[in-house]
């Protein structure tokens, strides 16, 4: 099968190699299309040897959809021609393999290239609110709202009943972005102060519970917008991993702070979470109540072109790539 390798260079390169065996407990899926996220740069980076990297090759990518080609003994319901999403590494390929527990169908008409841009943000941010302790009525703040998993968030949030939904971004033109996609107030961090914009807009009191993906100062400015005995999820670090803190604002307000990092959550955690997604949130994707913002897509025998992409800083959403054999889907 063709896969994106890295470890070889600056960009990944397209190779033949083999396709996985299945185990028991296993299905094997021939991918469709794959979506790229933001870890994607920095762990083509450190695999570089030409600049100091360790050069240990895999294969990329941790979001796929596709159609099972082959089902294990113990793989449950699952059955051949079922259409499939989720996120696991290596998805960068024609075929994967993926454990049973962490396979998602795929709604009814969903393309592809949406589906494959959906599970680590559905995954994370659904993650999140249950950690938090989310329950319909609640208002929400989402930080660094435009990024792909924070677009997922605000609709998530929206669609599964939040009272209010307030959205951060650096910049202007994204507010009617965010607006579109159910954010009933967007908090622009270059022109307002993030704490007093959040406490304005909630009549002093504070939202319920904070998605956080940016960390920093933003962390920080999050903990006096957010009400007595709410929860703070810190789920990304854009704006890097140190932050300093007002103790005061997180003791006097009775706030509980999570950590999350859905990548390396547990096997038995995992397959809770992706249990949780089954009964609200893929309905909401199905009656298009959430869904993925696609910058562009790619095709993977033009891996050149989709580093380029990824390392311009100019994808509005998700680049998405698309695998194709014998030029069908």
């Amino acid at each position: 099968m063709r896969a994106l390798i890295a470890g070889r260079g600056p960009e990944w390169i397209l190779d033949d190699v083999d396709v996985p065996t299945p185990g028991p407990d296993d299905v094997l899926i021939r991918n469709h299309a794959a979506g790229t996220n933001n870890a994607d740069l920095p762990m083509l980076a450190e695999a570089d040897p030409t600049t100091g990297g360790h050069g240990r090759e895999f294969i990329a990518g941790f979001e796929y959809a596709g159609e099972i080609v082959a089902v294990g003994e113990n793989a449950g319901r699952w059955a051949v021609g079922d259409f499939v999403m989720g996120s696991i590494p290596a998805s960068f390929a024609e075929y994967v393999v993926v454990d049973h527990r962490f396979v998602l169908p795929r709604p009814d008409g969903l393309s592809s290239e949406s589906a494959c841009a959906l599970p680590t943000g559905l995954l994370t941010e659904h993650g999140a609110l249950t950690v938090a302790g989310f329950t319909a009525g609640q208002n929400v703040l989402i930080t660094g709202a435009t990024s792909g998993i924070g677009m997922i968030g605000v609709q998530m949030a929206k669609a599964l009943g939040a009272s209010s939904v307030i959205a951060t971004t650096r910049t202007p033109a994204a507010r009617q972005r965010l607006a579109a996609l159910g954010a009933d107030t967007v908090v622009v961090t270059d022109e307002e102060n993030l704490t007093d914009a959040v406490l304005d807009a909630t009549n002093g009191r504070g939202v319920d519970v904070v998605l956080d993906h940016v960390a920093g100062q933003t962390f920080a400015d999050c903990l006096p917008a957010t009400a007595e005995d709410g929860h703070v999820v810190n789920v990304g670090r854009l704006a890097g991993a140190a932050s300093t803190i007002d103790l005061d604002a997180l003791s006097y307000r009775h706030l509980t702070v999570h950590g999350v990092s859905f990548g390396f959550t547990r096997d038995t955690e995992m397959a809770g979470i992706i249990a949780g997604l089954l009964p609200d949130v893929l309905p909401a994707v199905a009656r298009g109540e959430v869904r993925p913002v696609i910058d562009t897509t790619v095709d993977i025998t033009d891996p050149v072109h989709l580093v380029d992409r990824l390392r311009s800083g100019d994808a509005k959403g998700k680049t998405v790539v698309t695998i194709t054999q014998g030029g069908q889907e």
